[in-house]
């Protein structure tokens, strides 16, 4: 990561300058996290339950 920062007058960093890409990919990083933690209670459901259910649906071959 390219990261530069900027300071104050007594040489302590106060802010961080990185490449918008960099950024744009930090932040999809975030939001796939934040999608994690919601979904962190909701029931689950095996491998072998959804393949039955694709081959069920005609979506998988059986």
């Amino acid at each position: 990561m390219t990261v530069q920062y900027l300071t104050d007058d007594q040489g302590r960093k106060t802010a961080v300058v990185i490449p918008i890409a960099e950024f744009d990919q930090l932040m999809e990083d975030v939001e796939d996290l934040a999608c994690v933690a919601e979904r962190r209670d909701d029931e689950r459901i095996s491998l072998a339950s959804v393949k039955a259910r694709l081959v069920e649906d005609g979506l998988l071959p059986h």
